[in-house]
């Protein structure tokens, strides 16, 4: 058996409409809603796909199980974009009001730099992209590996 790529990712969300008002900031559009389950399918231009999955329970408090409470559950805990430009980024989330929670910040020597935000369910999403000048914006973090 070989894994040749990621196909899909899917988020739970409680509210589809509110999730893709945030979503289609980045530039997906759902192509296909499931007839027998609560899924939309949504897609950018250049063919990420992610399946939006709209039956969360939101009584949660505000916080993501995941992220957010001191005990730590197993679980997917975020996912990350790769982006072209981490300063178009951070733009596009301060045009859209969109907090970052962390960053812009450089995790080792890889030449990668990254934000990241929370969707409307409090989902953990990162972009990352090439280290770039990023002065504009009051430079980037960096944490460098302990190994």
């Amino acid at each position: 058996m070989n894994i040749e790529n990621i196909d899909h990712i899917g988020i739970r969300v409680a509210d589809l409409d509110r999730a893709m008002a945030f979503y289609e900031l980045f530039g997906f559009k759902v192509v296909h809603k499931a007839d027998n389950d609560p899924v939309a399918v949504v897609k950018n231009a250049d063919d990420v796909e992610l399946n939006l999955v709209f039956n969360a329970n939101d009584d949660n408090g505000g916080e993501n199980i995941l992220m957010d409470i001191p005990t730590k559950y197993p679980g997917f805990t975020h996912v990350a974009f790769r982006v072209n430009s981490i300063l178009k980024t951070v733009e596009t989330l301060q045009t859209n009001n969109i907090s970052i929670t962390q960053g812009p910040v450089k995790f080792g020597r890889d030449g990668h730099v990254s934000v990241f935000v929370r969707d409307p369910d409090r989902n953990t999403i990162e972009f990352r992209g090439r280290e770039e000048d990023l002065s504009s914006i009051g430079g980037v973090e960096t944490y460098e590996n302990e190994n």
